[in-house]
C-alpha cells in the first residue's frame, strides 16, 4: 500500500511538470498584457524588446542624477538624425527643467522613471500610483507632453508595478540590451556590449550621465546606422495594442485575433 502511495504521487508531480511546461511554452494574451505562470501566480511582464523584421533599434537613457552631459547628448543625437526615449526621474526634473525643456523642445520622447527612485516593488499600489503621478505631473508643469511610457527604477517590478502603471495609461518598458555605461566602465566597452548585443526590436539602455556616455555614443550611433539600423525612440518601436508578450518579454503583434 505504502509502494502505491508513493507511486501515485510520482505520477502526479511527473503529469503537473508536463501541464507547467505546456502551459510556460504559450505566449498568454491578456489584453494588451502578457502573463506567465509562476508559481501558483500569473506573473505579467513588460517590454523588454520587439518581435519585428525591420531592422529598428531604440535607445533610451534614464536620468535621475546629474545633468552635465544631457545637452551633448542631444547635440549627438541631432547630428546623427536619430530618435531617442529619456526615462526622468521627478526630483531630476525638479532641479534640471532646462535640460526636461531641451529633450522636448528637440523633440525626444519623455518617459516616467517615478519620482523619486525607489524601488518599486516595495510599496503599495497607493504608494506606486502617487509615485507615478507626482512624476507625471512634474514633467507636464515643465513641458506639456502626454507621457506614456514608464520604467521601474532598478528595472524592479511585480505584478502590482504593471497593473497600477497600466491602469494610469503607461506601458511598462524594460530592455534586452544593457549598456552598463553605469558601471563607469570606457566608452570602447560600452560601444562593445552595445553592438554585440543589439538586434532588430531591441531596446538599449543608457544613462544620461555615466562617465563614458559621450565616447562610446558616437561610436554606436555610427556603427548602427552603417549596419542599416534605424534608430527610433522606444514609443515608435512598441506596439500599442492588439499585442502580446511572450515569458522572454518579447513584444509580439497577436496573430491570433481578427483585428
Amino acid at each position: 500500500m505504502k509502494f502505491l502511495i508513493i507511486k501515485r504521487s510520482v505520477l502526479w508531480l511527473a503529469l503537473a511538470s508536463i501541464v507547467l511546461c505546456a502551459v510556460l511554452s504559450m505566449p498568454l494574451g491578456e489584453n494588451a498584457m502578457s502573463a506567465v505562470f509562476f508559481g501558483d501566480n500569473l506573473r505579467k511582464i513588460p517590454v523588454y524588446n520587439v518581435e519585428t523584421d525591420k531592422k529598428q533599434v531604440a535607445i533610451s537613457f534614464d536620468a535621475a542624477w546629474g545633468a552635465d552631459k544631457t545637452a551633448k547628448i542631444v547635440e549627438l543625437l541631432d547630428e546623427y538624425d536619430v530618435g531617442a526615449t529619456f526615462f526622468l526621474v521627478g526630483f531630476w526634473v525638479d532641479k534640471y527643467p532646462d535640460e526636461v525643456k531641451l529633450i522636448q523642445e528637440h523633440g525626444y520622447e519623455i518617459g516616467t522613471h517615478s519620482n523619486t527612485h525607489p524601488d518599486l516593488v516595495k510599496l503599495s499600489a497607493e504608494q506606486i500610483r502617487l509615485e507615478l503621478e507626482q512624476s507625471v505631473q512634474k514633467i507636464k508643469s515643465v513641458v506639456d507632453v502626454d507621457v506614456e511610457l514608464f520604467r521601474a527604477p532598478f528595472g524592479s517590478y511585480n505584478n502590482t508595478v504593471i497593473d497600477t502603471a497600466s491602469a494610469m495609461g503607461l506601458q511598462t518598458i524594460q530592455w534586452d540590451v544593457d549598456s552598463l555605461d553605469w558601471k563607469g566602465i570606457s566608452g570602447s566597452e560600452i560601444s562593445n556590449r552595445i553592438l554585440s548585443r543589439v538586434k532588430n526590436g531591441s531596446i538599449i539602455l543608457c544613462h544620461n550621465n555615466s562617465d563614458h556616455i559621450l565616447d562610446a555614443l558616437p561610436i554606436v550611433l555610427d556603427r548602427l546606422k552603417k549596419q542599416g539600423y534605424t534608430i527610433t525612440c522606444i514609443g515608435d518601436l512598441v506596439y500599442k495594442d492588439n499585442y502580446i508578450i511572450d515569458r522572454a518579454g518579447v513584444q509580439k503583434l497577436n496573430k491570433n485575433t481578427n483585428s
